[in-house]
């Protein structure tokens, strides 16, 4: 039982996404963002800097308005040296800039959602049997990017992707009243699921949809959602003929509005950095962890 109470407006905000047609609203917004068309474009781009007042200092690109569309505003690339990476080769370097909602061990196969709330492995990885034992009683960390962050996803650690999956689900908020409100969040949620192995470890990390982020996409696959059928689909692993690889710090993905992405890692591989925790503040290629060396 969750011993979380919302407040009226917080019943009332999750009492409406319950009945709000999700995708359809998603649908709208992917190709609203999408627009070249350039007054819409610039006032998409003018309304979003005055509420939401992103930090542009670091993006290749400083002026808002000399992007395409609202889509490729958000999705701006930094500046190259704007995140360096930790310096020792077994630190893991935190794969996007957000804030944290949760993080530590999981217990057997139960992950902390919130403050009472827990969903399982099972759940999340849609009944991948033989990805839920890998990471069962491991490590996991999730983080929220609020709509003012940079969104490229990238990787903690280097690997060779192993498995990718397509889960179908709804799209609720992902932000804080939402976590705490809605059973199961982030297993009921879309989302993509990628595996990886490097270095002799593997890790997994989960890209998850929300309200308005119908569009998620890879750098191997491109566009993964929106989807015509949304229905449980294993992805394409191969980039020009060979598995996916990539190093520590490069990109390997990108959400098209704010979204929450979940690190995974298997038992004792790995150990948090102690200042994480719950809201703490972090950007991408700073210290997050360590691996436990052997």
């Amino acid at each position: 039982m969750s011993d979380i109470v919302p407040s009226t407006a917080a019943r009332a905000f999750i009492a409406l996404q319950h009945v709000l047609p999700q995708h359809g609203i998603s649908r709208l917004i992917h190709a609203a963002a999408r627009s070249q068309t350039p007054w819409f474009k610039n006032l998409l781009i003018s309304n979003f800097v005055k509420g939401f007042k992103p930090d542009l200092s670091d993006a290749l690109v400083s002026d808002p308005l000399a992007f395409e569309s609202f889509n490729a505003f958000f999705t701006r690339a930094l500046k190259p040296d704007a995140r360096p990476l930790p310096a020792d080769p077994l630190e893991l370097a935190c794969p996007v800039d957000g804030t944290v909602s949760e993080i530590g061990r999981i217990d057997d196969d139960r992950v902390l959602q919130a403050k009472g709330r827990h969903y399982t492995l099972d759940a999340l990885l849609a009944s991948r049997r033989e990805w839920v034992e890998r990471f069962r009683g491991g490590h996991f960390a999730t983080i929220y990017l609020a709509p003012y962050n940079y969104h490229r996803i990238h990787m903690a650690m280097a690997g060779t992707l192993r498995d990718a999956w397509y889960v179908p689900g709804r799209l609720f908020s992902v932000n804080r009243v939402t976590a705490d409100g809605v059973a199961n969040l982030f297993a009921r949620n879309e989302r993509i699921a990628c595996f990886f192995e490097g270095e002799g470890l593997e890790h997994a990390l989960l890209l998850i949809g929300a309200l308005n982020v119908g569009s998620m996409e890879t750098v191997w696959h491109g566009e993964v959602a929106p989807r015509r059928q949304r229905r449980l689909t294993r992805l394409d692993i191969d980039r020009g003929g060979t598995p996916f690889a990539a190093a520590r710090g490069d990109e390997m993905g990108r959400f098209n509005m704010g979204s929450t992405v979940i690190l995974l890692f298997p038992k004792d591989t790995i150990e948090w950095a102690p200042h994480l925790a719950t809201g703490r503040i972090v950007r991408m290629g700073e210290t997050i962890g360590r691996r436990i060396h052997g």
